[in-house]
Order: structure tokens, then sequence, then C-alpha cells
């Protein structure tokens, strides 16, 4: 069990120190947070990888969807995570329709570096994405690449929906997957989808997978600071957990968190989607 201030403790996280991770077997532990003073919660627990999300538009300003999300929202938000930060790393999304060619894409990335002060960026699409994923890489911005369930592409979706289930669909992912790492891409993550894809996406890329609703076999996980608190208005998300439940504090449910990720005790079967639907 992780307690205390980790932070003061640990070297920063950097791409690098996340590619050893996944080398070595460690699990790697994500959270998104949305300002300082969470930030600095996380960073103390023990989080690597802190994610500034645009599920903002949903926890932090009740909308339905991430869609709504703007560029100035996510610098903000940024700015006030990356202001706490003194180990973890901090990703931001870029948010709806502000990398739908790749100039603007390479123009908001720079203002999240620039001005939100992130480390990295993360951006939803398959193997469409990978020229501004290869141009971003060449200007000395990390990405991360988000694959499975598309939250910004919910409408057409027609809602949130497990994907890769049928064999063509896994297929077709995990040659996305690799079509992203090839063009630079330094961390993927993959949300909803059968554990069994989960499983074989990471053991087929050689950069770290972090999984949200992905089963046990990725690299790492992920979720939304809300749900793992119990503070999500409605039912949480089937592949999360509460973690407040049996802890006496934030900060110890924060940690909890930490431990069971690291320790692979989290996520297990109940959290986690087969084949089937």
């Amino acid at each position: 069990m992780y307690s205390g201030d980790q932070s003061q403790t640990r070297r920063p996280v950097t791409t690098g120190r996340l590619q050893r991770m996944k080398a070595d077997g460690e699990k790697i532990v994500s959270l998104t947070a949305y300002d300082y003073t969470f930030a600095v919660a996380e960073d103390r627990a023990g989080v690597d990888v802190i994610l500034v999300g645009d599920s903002l538009g949903m926890v932090m300003q009740g909308r339905e969807t991430t869609v709504p999300v703007t560029v100035d929202d996510m610098v903000y938000h940024t700015r006030c995570v990356a202001d706490a930060r003194t180990a973890a790393l901090v990703v931001a999304d870029m948010p709806f329709m502000s990398y739908a060619t790749v100039e603007d894409g390479l123009r908001n990335a720079g203002r999240l570096m620039q001005a939100g002060g992130a480390q990295m960026i993360k951006l939803e699409g398959a193997g469409e994405q990978a020229e501004l994923v290869s141009r971003l890489a060449r200007a000395g911005i990390p990405v991360c690449a988000h694959l499975g369930l598309q939250p910004q592409l919910v409408h057409k979706l027609g809602g949130y929906r497990v994907q890769g289930r049928d064999s063509a669909a896994a297929d077709a992912m995990l040659a996305d997957a690799q079509a992203l790492q090839d063009a630079g891409a330094d961390l993927l993550v993959l949300e909803c989808v059968p554990s069994a894809l989960g499983k074989r996406v990471s053991g087929g890329l050689e950069i770290p997978v972090i999984g949200i609703g992905a089963g046990p076999d990725c690299d790492g996980q992920v979720l939304v600071l809300q749900d793992i608190l119990g503070i999500t208005p409605g039912r949480i998300p089937r592949f999360s957990r509460n973690f407040m439940e049996g802890a006496e504090s934030i900060p110890g449910a924060l940690e909890a968190y930490v431990s069971a990720v690291r320790e692979g005790r989290f996520p297990d079967a109940s959290h986690s989607f087969g084949d089937a639907s």
C-alpha cells in the first residue's frame, strides 16, 4: 500500500520511464484531474500519469457529452493541473474538432503545451490520424493515441458501446494501433474493448497501452477521478470502482486506487468485458 507523499521520493515520470515500466512489467497508474488541489493529491498518492480529460465537459461543466469542450477550456484546466505536478506526467486531451486538419492539430497542440503546460497531448482516432501524429512527433510533441470507444464520436456511434467485439473489428483496431505507433505515438489509451483484445493490443505494441474498460492485461489503467470517489451523478461505469468504499479519506481512496492498479488487483473480471454482446 502506498502512503504519504510519494511525489517527494519519485523521479519525474517521462515517456522513457513509461516505456521502461512496460518493459519491466510494472503497471502504470493514470487518473484524470481538472484542478490544482486534486492534481496535488494525485501526485502525492503516486499517480504516474495525470490526464486532463475532455471528460471535464461532463464532470465539471455538467454537459451530456465531451463534444462542447473547447481548446480554451482545456488550456485553462491543464494549466491548473500542470502547476501542481512534481512527478506525474501531465497529458491533455485535444477536444472535439481541434484537430480536424493537420494544421489545426499542430496549432492547438502547441497551445496546450505552451499555454497549458501539458507534457503530452491525447487525440482520438484510428489510422487516419497517423499523418497528424507523425507531424506532432516531428515537432517534438509527445502523443497519446486513443482507440476503442471514442467519446468524441458518441453521436456517430449511437451511444457508449463496447468496441472490437468481432474478429474483423478487433483486427482493424490492432492494425490502427500499430499504424499510430509507427507514426510516432508514445502511448495508447484503449477504451471499452473486450479483455482479450486489450491483452492482444498491449502484447502487440512496443509502446505502453493504458486501459479503461479494456481488461487487466493492459500495461496500465486510467479512470475518471469522480468515478473512483463515488461522486459521479447516476451509475458509475461498469469498468470503474468506488475506491471511497473502505477508505477514511480522499487521499486514502487515491492511495487505494494506486495500490490496486500497481499490484494487479484492479481491474478484475467484474470490471471487464467479454467477446460476446
